[in-house]
Order: C-alpha cells, then sequence, then structure tokens
C-alpha cells in the first residue's frame, strides 16, 4: 500500500522553501576568504646542544586549507602533511641529551 501524500502540509512546506531560497537569493554574496600565500609559515630552530645547528622548515600551500608542503632545510620532506604531524616530527627529530 503506498503511502499518500498530505496536500496541506506539503503545500506549508514548499511556500517555506521558497521563501528560505528567495531570502538567500536576495542577500548579498558571503565573503570568500582571499588567496593564501604560496609560503604560509617558515620554522626556524637553532639546536645549540653540540655547537649550533640551524634548521628551516618551510610551510608551503596545498590544496587544502589544512595542509601543508613541508620543505625542510631545502629538501623537500613531505607531500601534504598537518600541523601536528610537522611538529610531532619536529619533536622526534632532536635526540634526547642526558641533564648532567
Amino acid at each position: 500500500m503506498p503511502y499518500r501524500k498530505r496536500t496541506r502540509c506539503s503545500a506549508k512546506m514548499a511556500a517555506a522553501r521558497e521563501a528560505a531560497a528567495r531570502k538567500r537569493l536576495d542577500s548579498p554574496a558571503p565573503d570568500y576568504i582571499p588567496q593564501m600565500p604560496t609560503l604560509r609559515r617558515t620554522i626556524i630552530v637553532v639546536d645549540h646542544d653540540f655547537g649550533t645547528v640551524e634548521h628551516t622548515l618551510e610551510l608551503y600551500r596545498t590544496n587544502r586549507i589544512d595542509c601543508y608542503r613541508v620543505v625542510a632545510d631545502g629538501v623537500e620532506w613531505k607531500r601534504r602533511a598537518g600541523w601536528s604531524t610537522v611538529l610531532e616530527a619536529l619533536r622526534k627529530s632532536f635526540i634526547r641529551v642526558g641533564a648532567s
């Protein structure tokens, strides 16, 4: 047995949908975010444990807003990595030194 279509409620819902669509079309266009720069972030780490060693991580724009193309000391490290992945790799790349 097929379901019956309720005409009274359907007309109200159609009118509400049309009113919402009309309101959306009459309002001004939303502000879109500007185009992000190619080089978005630069991380410079200076290690003073065994002499002075400086590392540079450059985070470039990708097609996703929350991911970066990572270049570490001039060598491409990852095509697409998130902020937490970059910080985790940075944390793991330095050796532990005992406090003496």
